[in-house]
């Protein structure tokens, strides 16, 4: 019959790795929880504004608070007799489990190695303007997770997408390369109305708000190419469709820029006579 000292051993021996294992996993929560932190310092620190710098240190954080995290749940079940010897059988003897497991973790992959060339591509950047041209979402990337990337719209909500989706779609970058953009006005005026009249308006008008910056290179400017250049476009059912193209400095000044000259050249039209046109029917009965 066994005695009570040798019962009290195993019992003891397990409480002692139990509470171990509580260590470790109060351990790893406080490690991983300084990672983050020093990360956001590294980042508000070094990155100086850079996107490239914020992707790469947001994306690491993310990685390696991860496997800080699964490091000591492993660590901390090994300790456990009872569970290391239930974690052993079940890998080594559960191919099937490990299959099934397997496919359902397909997406979480494809997402942890879409993330990874995201980071090392670089098609998007923390802080860049994106529009996802498949899915009709527009707003500035926040965050690229292992898993996800949010983008927050400019209505102040946030859209996460998985890495997987988003490295396959179709994605409109503001900011790559260079930030400086291209706002296309384009205005109707009645068929009736001065082409070459409006045409000057709408140069004018773009050419003296403070937004617009001179784009031409050196031969543009040798011959004396205006600023802003204006083109009739095209033809409408009761207008005429003119257009000018008038550069800025990033996406945000465009769109102040934009609604600043439709609203400055519709008032130079009305003082000056030209028509800006409605769609007129006539109805034969």
């Amino acid at each position: 019959m066994s005695s009570f000292s040798d019962l009290r051993d195993p019992v003891v021996s397990v409480l002692t790795y139990s509470s171990l294992a509580v260590v470790i996993l109060c351990a790893t929560v406080v490690v991983a929880h300084y990672m983050r932190k020093i990360f956001v310092r590294i980042l508000e620190t070094d990155a100086d504004g850079n996107r490239i710098k914020a992707s790469q240190y947001s994306f690491l954080k993310h990685l390696l608070t991860a496997l800080i995290y699964i490091l000591g749940t492993g660590l901390a079940v090994s300790l456990i007799p009872p569970l290391r010897s239930v974690s052993i059988s079940l890998f080594a003897g559960s191919g099937v489990l490990a299959l099934i497991i397997g496919f359902a973790a397909q997406h979480s992959f494809a997402n942890i190695v879409s993330g990874i060339f995201i980071t090392i591509f670089k098609p998007f950047r923390i802080g860049d303007r994106v529009k996802m041209m498949g899915k009709d979402i527009t707003g500035v990337v926040e965050d690229i997770t292992l898993r996800h990337t949010i983008i927050r719209t400019f209505e102040n909500k946030r859209v996460v997408i998985p890495n997987s989706v988003i490295s396959t779609e179709l994605v409109e970058n503001a900011n790559l390369i260079e930030e400086k953009i291209c706002k296309l006005i384009d205005m109707g005026i009645s068929y009736g109305s001065d082409v070459q009249k409006a045409k000057q308006i709408m140069r004018e008008e773009a050419e003296k708000h403070p937004l617009t910056i001179d784009n031409r290179d050196d031969e543009q400017k040798a011959n004396n190419d205006p600023v802003v250049m204006t083109r009739l476009i095209g033809f409408a059912d009761s207008s005429v469709t003119l257009r000018a193209w008038v550069w800025t400095v990033d996406q945000p000044s465009a769109f102040q820029l934009g609604c600043d000259l439709y609203e400055s050249i519709k008032a130079r039209f009305e003082a000056e006579g030209v028509e800006i046109p409605f769609p007129h029917r006539k109805i034969v009965s």
